[in-house]
């Protein structure tokens, strides 16, 4: 028991504030709750599952620097689709049907920005230090931990967006999304290219002026609609 309460406090804490959480904060913009908690509690379940007993295979299989670079697109892509329609246009989805496939992206979305964050490297070194005899105790204790935090994420994002006028929790949404875009792309860069590549800062640089031409051309798009 004093175990489970040690991990499960310890993954809390490292997830408070961390970037997944903001996202699922940035995320009650575009889908409902129920799609979140299934999306984000089913990749939850599945990341500390491989990390606990797989001791972070996926992340020694795949580069670090592949993951950073798929989470920087997913990012500038929510950002991007989160400045193109508004809420109403995210109900119409929804009623039609296509909002069937929001859970699938929100666990998509979470799943890759969770590998090899420090969660994940704090789940894998619990696993490695207490052995598979406390596996199942890890990992629960690690999912637990990490989904409380989350699910505080949820409902500030909710509460927001019940507080806030039409169209603020998008505007908060596509800054959060495009500001760890643009950070991600950089941290991808620098694992690949190395630290203090003089590429990193013009390749980001030069994302980031693309990014904001599609953003403003989609702005333009809407307004003109």
């Amino acid at each position: 028991m004093v175990l489970f309460w040690k991990v499960l406090l310890t993954e809390f804490i490292a997830e408070m504030g961390d970037k997944t959480q903001l996202m699922l904060v940035a995320m009650t913009s575009k889908y409902k709750l129920k799609d979140i908690i299934l999306g984000t509690g089913v990749a939850i379940l599945v990341l500390n599952g491989l990390a606990v007993l797989a001791g972070g295979l996926v992340s020694e299989v795949i580069p670090t620097w592949l993951i950073r670079l798929i989470a920087a697109g997913a990012f500038l892509f929510f950002a991007a689709t989160t400045l193109k329609g508004g809420d109403e246009e995210d109900e119409e989805v929804k009623e039609s049907g296509k909002g069937k496939i929001a859970a699938l992206s929100v666990f998509s979305t979470f799943f890759v920005a969770e590998l090899g964050d420090k969660t994940q490297l704090t789940a894998i070194t619990f696993g490695a230090n207490e052995g598979m005899e406390a596996a199942l105790v890890v990992w629960l204790a690690c999912s637990i931990g990490l989904f409380a935090a989350d699910i505080i994420g949820m409902l500030v994002g909710y509460l927001l967006k019940n507080k806030m006028p039409a169209g603020v929790l998008n505007a908060v949404a596509f800054c959060i999304f495009s500001v760890f875009g643009i950070l991600t792309l950089r941290e991808g860069l620098t694992l690949l290219l190395g630290v203090g590549n003089a590429w990193i800062m013009g390749i980001t640089v030069a994302a980031a002026v693309v990014f904001a031409i599609v953003c403003l051309t989609l702005y333009r798009k809407k307004k003109a609609a």
